[in-house]
């Protein structure tokens, strides 16, 4: 085993501390299609905007996520917290996407459809603490 001495041992120590301190331990980061999605009948369920395919009512102000299929089995199933490039704050799995569409979130941001169109569709990089 090589021993460290001196300067070199505590830069090594504190290096170490900070990696374990920065909150990044144990989580996953991909790179996903996010588009947005509001609460409006032709975006939700009709006949009861807002209900997600999980059971929860979305309201606006919620700061609720849509997942693909294939992410939901990659760990970003239903409540998981999520940060996503570009946004601030942490983002809740809250609905399910249809099977049709892979590798792809939906941002949910209520009532603002000119916010909606604004963010479009692009590339990011999320991250998330997988539950164990």
């Amino acid at each position: 085993m090589k021993r460290f001495s001196g300067i070199a041992a505590g830069a090594f120590a504190i290096s170490a501390l900070l990696a374990g301190c920065g909150g990044q331990e144990g989580w996953q980061t991909t790179t996903v299609t996010a588009t947005a999605y509001n609460a409006t009948e032709a975006q939700t369920k009709k006949g009861n905007i807002g209900l997600a395919a999980w059971g929860d009512q979305l309201v606006p102000g919620m700061r609720a996520i849509a997942v693909s299929r294939d992410l939901i089995e990659k760990g970003l199933r239903h409540n998981t917290e999520v940060k996503i490039e570009g946004l601030p704050g942490t983002w809740i799995v809250r609905d399910k996407m249809n099977k049709r569409w892979q590798n792809k979130i939906d941002i949910f941001m209520g009532l603002d459809e000119a916010a909606a169109r604004e963010w479009g569709k692009r590339e990011v990089t999320i991250r998330w603490k997988p539950a164990g």
